[in-house]
């Protein structure tokens, strides 16, 4: 199945051009779990003021000597959670933890969503970092590398075989008399995020594009030229999108200065545009705010961004 007949992912990327979208939770990070008490209301703020994406992470344990709790619910609950509240918005995984996770399950749960709420998924994996995660599974973090390439072989084979047969250490199906159910409406965009303990190479041939987090415009425009000519040789001709956070504070002053935050930066409206463009012609495809390090409150952010700075990056058009 090709990706062309998939919505979300057309809205969401096209060659030369960036999109913009938000992590969730819509709220700084503190020492306490975050509240979530107005997710749905910011979610449907962020659809209607026309971005294309909201994106949901993967965690299952509290770390307490961490203030980075994620975003508190079960990854696939609260994102159809979040899908039955919007209407159209792209939901992305980002991302699906695969060694914490079977793949049949993964698949299972996908393809629901997508029969569900059709062509809205895009589906970020990892082979995951936070060793609380691993602990509470009893499974071994420092394989996870070997793990992520295992899950990810299993469910590519099931998303994109009819009947496949596989015989994997994780489990069999034998294509003559078993099928997994639902099918998914289309092709179902399944993007590696980060390094996930594999190859440039690796990434390049097997994601349908990549996710990546923040780098300064330099070392960020390298990674893209690289992986993109990598792309061209595995998969001549197909565009993988090459997607990216980005952690903001956006200052109420919209002429400050940029100065450095983790992973980001606080600054004005018109730096912030500014620096937009510079991902953009470096070979950005999708943006994702992050606004954990957020003074100000993110409502007014998520506004000022929506009326100020989206329609120089807008959602492309769809007739899926």
């Amino acid at each position: 199945m090709s990706l062309k007949r998939h919505g979300a992912f057309n809205r969401m990327y096209q060659k030369g051009k960036m999109t913009l979208g938000f992590l969730t939770p819509f709220e700084p990070m503190t020492n306490e779990l975050p509240r979530m008490e107005n997710t749905v209301e910011l979610a449907r703020k962020i659809e209607d003021l026309g971005f294309s994406a909201i994106w949901l992470r993967d965690v299952t344990m509290q770390d307490l000597n961490s203030n980075d709790h994620g975003q508190l619910y079960d990854l696939w609950i609260y994102l159809t959670y979040l899908a039955a509240r919007t209407n159209h918005i792209a939901l992305g995984t980002s991302s699906v933890v695969l060694p914490l996770r079977h793949p049949v399950r993964v698949v299972k749960e996908a393809t629901s969503v997508d029969r569900l709420f059709p062509n809205r998924l895009i589906m970020g994996v990892a082979s995951g970092d936070r060793q609380k995660d691993f602990t509470a599974l009893g499974i071994e973090r420092e394989k996870r590398g070997d793990i992520f390439k295992q899950s990810f072989n299993f469910l590519e084979r099931l998303l994109k075989e009819d009947r496949p047969t596989v015989d994997s250490s994780l489990g069999s199906i034998d294509g003559r008399n078993m099928k997994l159910i639902p099918n998914p409406v289309s092709a179902i965009p399944t993007m590696v995020t980060g390094f996930s303990q594999q190859s440039m190479e690796w990434i390049a041939e097997h994601g349908d594009g990549w996710i990546q987090y923040p780098r300064s415009i330099k070392e960020q425009a390298s990674l893209i030229q690289h992986y993109r000519a990598l792309a061209d040789v595995k998969n001549p001709g197909i565009f993988k999108p090459f997607t990216q956070t980005l952690y903001i504070d956006l200052s109420e002053n919209p002429d400050e200065l940029p100065t450095s935050i983790p992973l980001g930066y606080r600054l004005g409206r018109h730096h912030l545009l500014e620096l937009l463009y510079k991902f953009q012609e470096v070979g950005v495809n999708h943006l994702a705010f992050v606004p954990y390090f957020a003074t100000r409150p993110v409502e007014e952010m998520i506004q000022e961004i929506g009326e100020e700075i989206l329609s120089h990056f807008p959602t492309h058009t769809s007739d899926n």
